[in-house]
């Protein structure tokens, strides 16, 4: 079975006990998402959870006078749309497919039921939604804190982690939007960058050459987040997810 085909590419749903996967099975419906497609609008109620296995969706806020910035990233370990099933109908944030690829969508209705259910589900996105607010967090230190070098960096490596296609090459306008910063400031740090044999840049998009590098130059944010994910997760090694296996009830 295919990334594609099988729920258990998302490690969220592989950690759940057998009998609540079959119970969400017939309702996940596997789906391809084509680079920008956007799952759900600020202040809009979105219609499914959304659980990636080869995509990777950017959370993206706007400031009143226009300015856009990434607050994080969710790919193959997550769900996006979790204030649906905690609550808040809506979010202030803009969810965006920025790695084209495959994943599963829920219903609304039956995610906010399963979680009602107060098992292995709820448990779950709660761990999960813990660590998301982690990453969110200490993205607002890093952009105050560093440089836009170890900044990408941090980036760079984040989308690694979520991305199980390797050498997947990263769209330079999104990294500009992530860093919030110009466009010229990201190509000299990327140059830098590539000369230094870390990364490879290519016609406007980045890919990873050398990770090891790349975590030797990270500030250290990026360990905070990965930390964080391995508590709560069940973080195995870098770039290596291994959750625990969820308890029913």
């Amino acid at each position: 079975m295919s990334r594609s085909t099988d729920p258990r590419a998302n490690r969220l749903l592989a950690a759940l006990p057998q009998e609540d996967a079959a119970r969400l099975a017939p309702h996940l419906e596997p789906v391809t998402w084509s680079l920008r497609t956007v799952l759900y609008e600020p202040d809009c109620a979105p219609a499914f959870l959304h659980f990636p296995t080869t995509a990777m969706v950017s959370l993206i806020s706007t400031a009143v006078s226009g300015p856009t910035t990434a607050t994080g990233v969710v790919g193959c370990e997550g769900v996006v749309g979790v204030a649906l099933v905690m609550g808040g109908a809506s979010t202030p944030s803009q969810a965006m497919v920025q790695v084209a690829g495959g994943g599963f969508q829920l219903p609304a209705a039956i995610g906010h039921e399963e979680f009602e259910r107060g098992g292995a589900f709820q448990a779950a996105l709660l761990r999960y939604t813990q660590a998301l607010l982690t990453q969110i967090a200490q993205t607002a230190v890093c952009n105050r804190m560093h440089t836009i070098k170890r900044r990408l960096c941090r980036w760079l490596l984040l989308i690694d982690d979520r991305v199980p296609v390797k050498g997947e090459p990263i769209p330079k306008a999104f990294l500009t939007q992530m860093l919030a910063v110009r466009p010229e400031s990201v190509t000299r740090v990327a140059r830098d960058l590539h000369k230094a044999g870390l990364i490879r840049c290519s016609q406007g998009h980045i890919a990873i050459v050398d990770r090891q590098g790349l975590e030797a130059s990270v500030c250290e944010c990026y360990r905070s987040v990965q930390n964080e994910f391995t508590r709560l997760l069940g973080w195995v090694g870098l770039g290596r997810w291994r959750y625990p296996r969820a308890k029913a009830g």
